[in-house]
């Protein structure tokens, strides 16, 4: 193939204007949409200001845009190649002798640039944003009954309430062994709803039992008290081993260059790291994933003889195939998070079954 710069800058320039006006107008909606929805949840909660409001969806939109950035791609590609086939620059172009390969070049090479800064860079600044907001979602909305919980590499936190008291339990280590959750170097710090403290207690092991931890080695430490020392002690709790899996921070809210450390840690406490496993894999396969959108685009838009109408067919066409790539992707994703599938397979799948139906359709346009 032979490449010329101007023409791919050209090429590139064009493609990337009607990315980023596709995606402002995407964005747009999107915002808009969130702020309905926000507003809506918030109709119970008659403190909550609308710049309040206006923060979480803010604070949620990075996240959002990840999630349509492969439609941004492939409605930047279609519109770039549909106004370079109306002003007939396509036909000269192809006229001139530039194969197809030639003139996605570009396009393909500016769209994997795309999802590297998208999961390089992009994607912690989201995922900061992102772990913003859900804290202000259970502080506002859910007023605490998320159960909020974060496993990192400083240990496990968990908050729950009972009653008129609020407890935070923390641990430095964490194992799940068969049906059971094990602790090592436990705090626990009770307060009241007005956050003044009542007690601690600090354990050497924890165990979580139906309906309590069992702690051992216990020293519970009040205000104005001598230490109180117990070679056991069962403190309650309405959580479950369920509902603490259930309520792990999502990967989302983890950067990319932290999501491998948050993969170990889940391992080594014996916990099921499908989840962020998948999702890392997924950001992996994401740069594939744009530059297969612009292979399926391309194959609705290529086609430079206008004359031969039903560009209209075509366009609906690139955009339903698109939404058939979506929800083939969820189902994929949906199969891997159940275990049906490896996590690579189930994150590699969409972007490679994209890629071969674009490069096929591509084929069969520049070669008959």
């Amino acid at each position: 193939m032979r490449f010329s710069m101007i023409l791919s800058f050209y090429i590139g320039r064009h493609f990337i204007s009607a990315f980023l006006g596709g995606l402002g107008v995407i964005v747009g909606l999107i915002l808009l949409f969130d702020v309905v929805e926000l507003l809506r949840r918030a109709a119970t909660h008659g403190d909550i200001a609308f710049a309040t409001i206006i923060k979480m969806a803010l604070f949620k939109l990075p996240q959002m845009v990840q999630l349509i950035l492969p439609f941004g791609v492939m409605i930047g590609a279609m519109t770039a190649f549909w106004l370079m086939t109306r002003s007939r620059e396509l036909v000269v172009t192809r006229s001139a002798g530039v194969s197809a390969w030639e003139f996605l070049a570009p396009v393909m090479i500016a769209a994997f640039l795309i999802g590297v800064i998208n999961v390089t860079a992009f994607n912690p600044f989201a995922a900061t944003l992102y772990r913003k907001y859900e804290k202000l979602q259970d502080q506002l909305l859910l007023r605490g009954n998320g159960s909020p919980l974060l496993v990192g590499e400083s240990g496990l936190w968990l908050r729950e309430t009972h009653g008129n008291e609020v407890v935070v339990v923390h641990a430095d280590a964490v194992r799940q062994e068969g049906y059971d959750l094990l602790l090592r170097d436990v705090s626990i710090y009770v307060s009241d709803t007005d956050a003044h403290f009542l007690y601690g207690i600090e354990a050497s092991l924890g165990q979580l039992n139906s309906g309590f931890f069992h702690l051992v080695e216990a020293n519970i430490l009040r205000s104005g008290r001598s230490v109180e020392h117990h070679p056991a002690y069962d403190l309650e709790t309405k959580l479950t081993l369920a509902q603490i899996q259930d309520n792990f921070a999502s990967p989302e809210t983890i950067s990319f260059w932290e999501l491998p450390g948050f993969i170990r840690f889940f391992e080594s406490a014996g916990f099921s790291a499908n989840r962020p496993k998948l999702y890392f894999q997924s950001l992996l396969a994401s740069p594939l994933l744009l530059v297969a959108m612009v292979l399926v685009a391309a194959s609705f838009s290529l086609k430079p003889n206008l004359r031969s109408g039903g560009i209209l067919i075509r366009l609906i066409g690139g955009v339903v195939s698109g939404f058939i790539f979506y929800f083939f992707s969820k189902v994929v994703y949906a199969l891997g998070l159940s275990a049906t599938l490896p996590p690579v397979l189930a994150a590699w799948a969409p972007a490679m079954v994209a890629g071969l139906a674009g490069t096929t359709a591509i084929f069969h346009l520049e070669d008959g």
